[in-house]
């Protein structure tokens, strides 16, 4: 439908999963990517998919904790691409030992510096063009567990996902009349790679019934087509049984 024809989107954890799910669907819409993640090979295989689409893309691999190089390889894919007007933090990670009390201090680290610190980093690596040209979307896929607590979530998990939801608000408040619009995405359960790291398994009735990519995509897409005087800054997307009474599958 060709909806983002003319715009360039930066999509981080666009190797896999979710990432994946919305660059294929941003091209189809018209949009060209840049794709970035920490892994080469997965980037490639999205850039060959998004060229089969008729648009183009450009691998910028880089780690978000690191502001120096997330600015650089960003700056380098715009001068290829042209400036950001979509920016999707979509780069996560969690650990299999989530609790505050027994997990590693490392591992905290590690989830807040990606999940959290990075988005902002992101942000900050593309605010001075989209404030420059007077627009700019910033959509960052959280999670229900941005406002929901769990011991499933973990602490660090649930503490980033509720930063991210915090910063999403922050940034509307400060930027808005910039045109900046920031919309935090909090899906329900997903079914991606992610998963593997849970304390324990899930059923296979349960993943058949969860999230897919392309449900986060679908809903990406629509936050990002509406109006320019519209702003839509939480969105929750939630699998069916998430939401019954009935007890979990």
């Amino acid at each position: 439908m060709n909806r983002l024809e003319g715009q360039v989107a930066w999509i981080t954890g666009a190797g896999t999963g979710i990432g994946r799910g919305i660059a294929r669907a941003l091209a189809r819409e018209g949009a060209d990517v840049i794709l970035s993640s920490r892994r080469r090979e997965p980037l490639e295989e999205v850039a060959a998919e998004v060229a089969s689409a008729g648009r183009r893309a450009v691998i910028a691999p880089l780690d978000v904790t690191d502001r120096e190089q997330t600015g650089e390889a960003v700056a380098k894919a715009a001068e290829q691409m042209g400036a950001v007007s979509i920016l999707v933090n979509n780069a996560g990670v969690n650990t299999p030992l989530r609790t505050a009390t027994e997990m590693a201090v490392e591992d905290w680290d590690l989830v807040v510096d990606i999940n959290l610190t990075g988005a902002f980093n992101c942000f900050r690596a593309v605010y001075e063009q989209m404030k420059a040209r007077g627009a700019g979307n910033v959509i960052n896929v959280a999670s229900m567990a941005g406002r929901q607590v769990s011991l499933l979530g973990g602490a660090a998990y649930c503490a980033s996902k509720h930063g991210m939801v915090s910063l999403t608000h922050s940034i509307n408040l400060e930027a808005a009349e910039f045109g900046l619009r920031a919309c935090a995405i909090l899906p329900g359960e997903v079914k991606t790679p992610i998963l593997k790291n849970r304390p324990q398994p899930v059923s296979e009735k349960r993943l058949a019934l969860m999230l897919t990519p392309e449900d986060i995509a679908d809903t990406v897409v629509f936050v990002l087509c509406q109006p320019a005087h519209v702003v839509i800054p939480e969105m929750w997307v939630m699998p069916a049984y998430q939401v019954s009474a009935q007890p979990l599958p």
